[in-house]
């Protein structure tokens, strides 16, 4: 479940699925074609090649969604290609996981500037995350793929 804390800006939903827009989800296809526009009769630029990388949803048109990457580069995907799945990417280099949401707790493990990660609980200020076998809570502001804003349960 994710809410957004109080105080937020009200979002705007997708005309298609009515779920709030920009959202985020991730890639369930290993390869995805993104294209110029919102069909299969427009040129393909580029190529998602990463399963699980989580993706910015910012606009629906029937079955395609546009999306964006941590870099802001994006295109039209078709909705089957994509997961409500929710992953992040590590955004710091060597970044500390803690047992528990609290620096002063002991430190899991340390990921790798780009790891892809799946996300579970958020508050505030942190968000737990699972990658190679280790989970633990990470600071929100060192991932990609989470608004500062959501709150998940």
């Amino acid at each position: 479940m994710c809410t957004l804390a109080l105080g937020a800006a009200a979002q705007e939903l997708g005309p298609v699925t009515n779920f709030p827009l920009p959202r985020y989800v991730s890639m369930k296809a290993t390869e995805a074609n993104v294209r110029r526009g919102p069909s299969l009769s427009h040129r393909i630029d580029w190529v998602f090649v990463r399963r699980d990388m989580p993706l910015r949803i910012v606009a629906e048109h029937g079955h395609w969604r546009r999306v964006q990457d941590r870099d802001g580069l994006g295109g039209w995907v078709h909705y089957s290609l994509l997961s409500g799945t929710r992953t992040v990417i590590v955004e710091e280099d060597m970044m500390a996981i803690f047992r528990k949401p609290d620096p002063q707790t002991p430190v899991v493990a340390r990921l790798e500037l780009g790891v892809v990660a799946r996300l579970g609980k958020c508050d505030a200020t942190w968000c737990r995350i699972n990658a190679g076998g280790y989970k633990g809570w990470a600071p929100k502001t060192s991932l990609w793929g989470v608004a500062p804003s959501e709150i998940r349960e």
